[in-house]
């Protein structure tokens, strides 16, 4: 829930509207819209609080493609290095997260330095 209220907290920074949703909201865990409600975009928050490279995602997350849907991934900072946030529109994220094997489970991945060259937070457009 930290990453979430994070990438809340950034978002408002930025001067959008946001709203945490449900925890039994499947998919989205952020609505996020601009000041005047004409765009309207999901938010899939993932968190990574140790210094591994990459995030971990379910095969869910395959059929979670949208153009209005989003996934920002966060690497928490320790002692005097920041947070950093990745922006990226759930479409790329489908076409690049790779496959692995995680004990008898199979588990999808995005790298740390894949969401580094992919991430734009102007896919949120302009929040006026």
């Amino acid at each position: 829930m930290r990453g979430v209220y994070l990438v809340a907290a950034e978002l408002a920074r930025r001067g959008f509207v946001v709203s945490v949703t449900s925890r039994s909201a499947a998919g989205a865990d952020l609505l996020v819209t601009d000041e005047r409600c004409k765009r309207t975009t999901s938010v899939q928050v993932k968190t990574m609080s140790t210094n591994r490279w990459y995030w971990l995602l379910h095969k869910k997350d395959l059929k979670t493609s949208s153009p209005t849907h989003v996934y920002v991934f966060v690497k928490l900072g320790t002692g005097d290095v920041r947070d950093e946030f990745f922006a990226i529109q759930s479409r790329t994220v489908i076409k690049r997260m790779f496959r692995e094997r995680f004990g008898k489970d199979m588990w999808y991945s995005i790298t740390y330095d894949l969401a580094k060259e992919v991430s734009n937070w102007k896919i949120f457009g302009n929040p006026v």
